[in-house]
């Protein structure tokens, strides 16, 4: 079921999820402010996604300096696939996730080993991995992320972020951005989420001082 108002990016995100059905592999970033329904665009995904195999990881502001900490949370579940991978690719990994003892491994072989990982991981059914919160991610992470979007071709695999701002290292992926809601979707929103009834002048201004950003539709009126 599409979201109130989003109609247009449910339409995107559910072709993207055939598209990776039939084989093919996809990259976006979904780009809006705070409170803007880019998460709740991202359950629309995953809920979609039956079939295939889902893995979701969030940027966590804390642990911005910690290289790989949101790869961690991506892939650790796919891990008991690192024995198809080859030697080099392996013990690089193996390394980032403590596995294995070693100095820092090259981050070209990390991103190619994560590459071949999600390939691995497509062959027994399509892969949708999804990242919220894109703008937290450790800079390790979104360098690893954004390679492996880029050179996805055949593999039926996709990749979905969300982020307040595009950086450097998604700048180049296809980019949607979620905008507020129009007038008629954010009236409907804030009649449904007020405890009491409002005068349509209140209603007006709060839609207006809020651009329709969902999240403060829905939280103004409770002030």
């Amino acid at each position: 079921m599409s979201l109130l108002g989003r109609a247009e990016e449910c339409a995107v995100l559910d072709r993207l999820i055939d598209d990776v059905r039939r084989g093919e592999s996809r990259a976006l970033v979904l780009r809006g402010e705070a409170g803007i329904g880019k998460t709740a665009l991202l359950n629309h995904l995953v809920e979609a996604a039956s079939g295939l195999t889902v893995e979701r990881a969030s940027g966590v502001e804390s642990e911005m300096e910690l290289a790989f900490a949101s790869l961690h949370q991506l892939c650790g579940p796919l891990l008991d696939r690192l024995p198809r991978l080859p030697a080099p690719q392996r013990e690089a990994l193996e390394i980032v996730f403590g596995r294995r003892a070693g100095g820092a491994p090259d981050r070209f072989l990390v991103a190619l080993a994560t590459l071949s990982l999600f390939s691995e991981v497509a062959e027994e059914r399509p892969l949708l991995c999804v990242v919220d919160d894109a703008q937290w991610l450790d800079h390790a992470s979104a360098l690893t992320l954004a390679f492996v979007a880029r050179r996805l071709f055949a593999e039926p695999v996709g990749i979905v972020f969300a982020a307040r701002e595009t950086g450097e290292e998604l700048r180049d992926l296809s980019e949607l951005e979620v905008r507020g809601l129009r007038a008629v979707d954010a009236r409907a929103l804030v009649s449904a989420g007020a405890t009491l009834q409002l005068d349509a002048q209140v209603r007006d201004r709060i839609i207006a001082e809020t651009r329709g950003n969902p999240l403060a539709l829905l939280e103004l009126p409770q002030g």
